[in-house]
């Protein structure tokens, strides 16, 4: 079979999909000559950002364990229909129970079992931050996507009163965070890097678990039941309600724990920007992935690598690195718009056959 017959092959929506990724590729090409740059030196320089040292490959690998795990909880409300764009609030509402744990443990208490209650702890504020979110979602018939943004700003004003209040360090009140944690109190790296090999296996484990109860469990298919048609899963009995809360609770409960890796194995602190904007890029990556659970790993593995080189950009080549920001945009705007595409020809297709 020669290289023609295996393109024809292909499916013509597939085709779509491609011609929206050569597409994005031309409009970012052109972004970066508008803003004076070079393609190519924009892509080796973000490559070097990357992936350039054994420390920033580690610090692309600490970026992905927290997107994972906040893109992995998003995976379970948008399944459910439910745009959950509170996520950011549900990271650093672990986080900030992380914290409260740390802070309070007393002194000669095992290290590792604190680690393990601080993270229990983050999983559960995540959670609860979440499940708010959905019984103002179902009980106080406020839209999941305003209640979510609204708790978002709750929660970072929440972080930052007690960055710059009851929590601030000894004699100042500073944007780098609060007092940090003795190292006995943080996840083991590798060497002097920001990469925790346990933080990792969780981030895996909570993917493999996600893909699993979404594909393989009668959970994850009552969970497509209310996303798909939430009048008629409530006729057919399902307990739409309590799918719903679920879903919420566990999508917290997953940026809780994300929140918390951010202070364990990151930061060693409460910063005030301690979610690092993970929530909105994991909202990227779940929308690109079209909610597919397995293709998660390697787009999140490419918006973390992005993001960790484009910080490369105003260094070597004098470009805002905010160029990442337009470039991942620009990625997820052209793949809907092909995915869109693919499904408008999907559904005239008959009608052209029939005529």
């Amino acid at each position: 079979m020669n290289s023609l017959q295996i393109l024809k092959s292909f499916p013509k929506v597939t085709y779509f999909r491609i011609g929206a990724f050569v597409v994005a590729l031309l409009f970012i090409a052109g972004v970066v000559l508008l803003s004076g740059g070079s393609p190519i030196q924009v892509a080796a320089g973000m490559w070097n950002g990357a992936f350039g040292s054994s420390d920033r490959c580690a610090r692309v690998i600490s970026t992905l364990c927290p997107l994972l795990l906040a893109a992995c909880g998003l995976i379970f409300t948008f399944t459910a229909g439910l745009y959950n764009l509170g996520i950011e609030g549900q990271i650093i509402a672990g986080a900030i129970a992380s914290t409260l744990l740390l802070r309070n443990i007393p002194e000669g208490f095992p290290p590792a079992i604190a680690i393990v209650l601080a993270m229990l702890f983050g999983i559960l504020g995540g959670g609860l931050w979440g499940l708010l979110a959905g019984l103002l979602n179902i009980y106080g018939k406020v839209s999941e996507i305003f209640a979510g943004l609204g708790m978002n700003f709750m929660a970072q004003g929440l972080s930052l009163y007690l960055v710059f209040g009851p929590w601030k360090r000894s004699g100042v009140a500073s944007m780098s965070g609060t007092e940090p944690f003795s190292d006995s109190l943080s996840l083991p790296t590798l060497g002097n890097t920001d990469f925790s090999p346990i933080a990792l296996v969780i981030a895996i484990f909570a993917l493999i678990l996600t893909a699993i109860a979404i594909k393989a469990t009668y959970y994850g298919l009552k969970l497509k039941a209310v996303g798909n048609n939430l009048r008629a899963a409530y006729v057919l009995g399902i307990p739409a309600i309590a799918q719903m809360l679920s879903s919420f609770a566990i999508c917290g409960a997953l940026a809780g724990l994300a929140g918390s890796l951010q202070v364990v194995a990151v930061f060693h602190r409460l910063i005030p920007n301690i979610s690092s904007n993970l929530g909105f890029l994991a909202l990227l990556v779940v929308m690109l992935v079209n909610y597919n659970a397995f293709l998660i790993l390697p787009i999140a593995f490419l918006f973390s690598s992005l993001n960790v080189g484009s910080l490369e950009l105003p260094l070597s080549l004098s470009l805002d690195s905010s160029l990442s920001g337009i470039i991942q945009g620009a990625l997820l705007l052209f793949a809907i718009l092909g995915e869109g595409l693919a499904k408008s020809w999907t559904s005239l297709t008959p009608q052209v056959n029939d005529g």
